[in-house]
């Protein structure tokens, strides 16, 4: 029998290092250096994390799923690249920043820009390194080699080229619109980065005057000095009489022109059915200017200040500006009715800051705009013909280019897409990509839009404005493949890469959250869309979000958070990844406690005993010996155990081949055939030893294959004490696939 090498008990905190120098000793990560003659490949990127801090337990879930596939596709003999990188994410790490700088009662503009830039460039090498250090701990098999950052010099020059093209096809727009601006971040934001919070409000019935012959209720009587309109809905018998007409009047100090007209989007049963129309600081009410031809006031500054010209509301806070229009109200026996309701209020997501509606000059891309599409792959929109990059979305998922898992996202996706206005992509903040725009100094209707800057560039000044961070990161599955440069052939790259654009692009899939399907996956789409003719991917695997046991979810306020690294320490990696992926189906939220990590310690625990048990009760020959008819059945059904976990891999049913492995390792294998293979070795019948020797040997190697995409370091370093006859590669990582 063998001399089992394997120590007492498995040490997590011992093996994992040493694995890890392993697998990055072998290069295999790297597709390039994969062993064979690999035709078929498999690609994916890795979502960005943001270089804001540390990793979470959702990092840590995105991480076992990813990995668990890009090590099963490398085991079925594919050239797997999965391309890892990290987000410079503008807000979040401009925002840590000046938390930062205020401790030290210092503002960045006390810095100034450079030097503001360079704290935060710091900042963010810094958090870089941690990332980068946690996921290779996580033992995610990235190839670091092709390692991306979305604000580097090559993804620079790739948005810089994204920028010029949508400009010279007119999608890339600059205009007076209203945005959602984050008076605490002193920045637009787009849609899809406002929270909104179910508060306590009060909704206020009042006439402008006693003159005023309709009745409008709002929330904000704060805005209704910026009031140009009341709206109706045409077929709204109470008010047609008066629509067309014009009233003068005088409301709470402010001179309006309130014109009364009749609009499709008014809804009658809301409020009194009349709509006091704000254009400057509503997008509905933007648009019902914009058809009825009506001027458009701001009344409140980018500081969520009064900026009208009446003493008592001059300057004054927005909440201040309330009340004292409450209490003109109330005194001029206007108000006709309060009552308390719940209201969904905007809020920042990165600050916290209450959204307001405001007017700004911003760029713009239009989603609505038709184009010419010139070299399309994309089923149903062939090259040559006229889309828009609404159709382009839509149609990458209706045709079945784009698949999501699970399907009951597209739905969500094309309400999303059907609603969706055009993108606001310029961002009043001083980290990300600046807009490639310049303006000549002494005549600044003189625009350059370019990727570099302009010959003589000292006469020319730069957009402040950066880019919002989903427009570079909507270039992320090519943009780190080479593009542009790459697209159409191998000009750039280190040796061996030149290729990737051809050979990598689109890539198979895409595994991330499903809370950003509309920020990142479907600007994605857009973005390959209009640029390549063609999807950034195959299929889409949309994760929910790790909860507590209680199915809360995970915060710092409420003390919840479990910090993945530190579970790794105690339980080790592997007992984390199974415990993120056993029970978690695509698009489902997964509660976690430490109860359930300590079950997977246990289980690797089981199958060091295993192991352990099979190495000392077999000899190297093992796979030589003939199988009883008994064990003949037990391998044909191991195989076919090997087929069902297979077929679930392929339909990325990663929670059901999980689960059913840690069965059959533990229910039949560890207490079902070891138990009988000590009978049979017990007999002294040399045939029947033999034959429990063969299936046990068989058994450990088919179960450590099917289990090393999912607990990766306990099955390498069982595998590296196997006998060198029952082993089909030298590591693990890239033994051929048992199906």
């Amino acid at each position: 029998m063998l001399d089992s090498e394997l120590p007492k008990a498995y040490d997590p905190a011992t093996a994992e290092p040493k694995i890890l120098e392993k697998w990055d000793a072998s290069g295999y990560a790297n597709p390039d250096n994969l062993p064979g003659d690999r035709k078929e490949t498999f690609s994916m990127v890795l979502p960005p994390p943001n270089v804001t801090g540390t990793l979470h337990t959702g990092h840590a879930m995105m991480v076992a799923v990813q990995d668990t596939i890009a090590r099963y596709e490398r085991m079925r003999g594919k050239k797997v690249l999965w391309l890892p990188g990290t987000d410079h994410a503008a807000i979040a790490t401009q925002s840590k920043v000046e938390k930062e700088l205020s401790k030290e009662k210092v503002s960045k503009y006390d810095l100034g820009r450079e030097a503001f830039l360079a704290r935060v460039k710091a900042f963010a090498t810094a958090s870089h390194d941690t990332i980068v250090t946690q996921l290779k701990s996580m033992g995610a098999s990235l190839d670091w080699s092709r390692e991306a950052f979305t604000l580097d010099e090559a993804r620079t020059h790739a948005v810089n080229e994204a920028f010029v093209r949508m400009y010279n096809t007119g999608l890339i727009y600059r205009g007076n619109r209203i945005v959602n601006w984050d008076p605490k971040g002193q920045t637009t934001v787009s849609d899809d980065e406002v929270k909104h919070e179910e508060r306590d409000a009060t909704l206020y019935t009042f006439k402008y005057s006693k003159e005023f012959p309709i009745a409008i209720s709002t929330s904000r009587p704060e805005t209704k000095v910026g009031d140009t309109a009341v709206a109706v809905h045409p077929k709204d018998t109470r008010y047609i009489e008066f629509v067309g007409k014009e009233y003068d009047i005088t409301f709470c100090g402010v001179p309006l022109t309130i014109r009364i007209v009749a609009d499709d989007s008014v809804d009658p049963e809301f409020g009194t059915g009349a709509l006091g129309v704000t254009p400057a600081h509503s997008a509905i009410d933007w648009d019902i200017a914009e058809r009825n031809n009506l001027p458009r006031p701001q009344v409140i500054d980018e500081r969520a200040r009064m900026m009208v010209d009446a003493p008592n509301l001059s300057g004054k806070k927005v909440l201040e500006a309330r009340e004292i229009i409450v209490s003109w109200l109330k005194e001029n026996n206007l108000l006709e009715k309060e009552e308390t309701i719940k209201q969904n209020v905007s809020v920042a997501e990165r600050t916290g800051g209450i959204i307001e509606p405001l007017p700004k000059l911003q760029w713009w891309i239009d989603v609505n705009k038709k184009f010419t599409i010139q070299d399309s792959r994309l089923k149903n929109i062939p090259s040559g013909s006229e889309t828009t990059l609404k159709e382009i979305m839509r149609e990458a998922v209706a045709s079945g280019a784009v698949t999501i898992l699970p399907d009951r996202f597209e739905k969500i996706y094309f309400n999303w897409i059907d609603n969706l206005r055009d993108w606001c992509i310029s961002r009043q903040i001083w980290y990300g990509h600046r807009v490639p725009v310049w303006y000549r100094k002494e005549h600044f209707s003189d625009r350059y839009v370019g990727v570099t800057p302009p010959t003589n560039s000292e006469l020319w000044e730069q957009d402040p404005d950066t880019l919002d961070t989903w427009f570079s990161s909507g270039l992320w599955t090519f943009s780190t493949l080479g593009w542009p440069h790459s697209a159409q052939s191998a000009t750039r790259g280190a040796p061996g890469q030149e290729n990737d654009f051809i050979n990598y692009h689109p890539t198979n899939l895409l595994e991330t959250g499903y809370d950003i399907l509309f920020f990142w996956v479907a600007r994605m789409v857009l973005m390959s869309g209009f640029f390549l003719g063609d999807v950034p991917f195959r299929t889409v695997y949309l994760h929910g979000l790790v909860r507590d046991e209680q199915k809360r979810k995970m915060s710092k306020s409420l003390g919840n958070a479990l910090d993945p690294l530190e579970l790794t320490k105690v339980y080790g990696t592997d007992a984390l990844r199974m415990a993120l992926l056993v029970g978690n189906g695509p698009g489902n939220d997964l509660s976690l406690g430490e109860q359930k990590i300590k079950a997977y310690k246990l289980f690797a625990n089981k199958i060091w005993n295993a192991s352990k048990f099979v190495l000392m009760s077999t000899t190297p020959d093992a796979f030589t010996y003939k199988l009883m008819p008994n064990d003949a059945e037990e391998l044909e059904k191991l195989h076919a155990f090997a087929k069902e976990v297979t077929d679930h891999m392929e339909k990325y049913q990663l929670y059901l081949a999980a689960e059913k492995l840690y069965h059959e390792f533990w229910h039949n294998f560890a207490d079902v055939i070891i138990e009988r293979a000590k009978e049979q070795i017990k007999t002294g019948d040399e045939a029947a030893q033999r034959s429990a020797q063969r299936l046990l040997a068989e058994e450990l190697v088919t179960l450590l294959t099917l289990l090393h995409p999912f607990m990766p370091f306990i099955t390498e370093h069982v595998w590296a004490h196997l006998p060198t006859t029952w082993k089909s590669a030298e590591i693990l990582m890239i033994a051929p696939w048992k199906a």
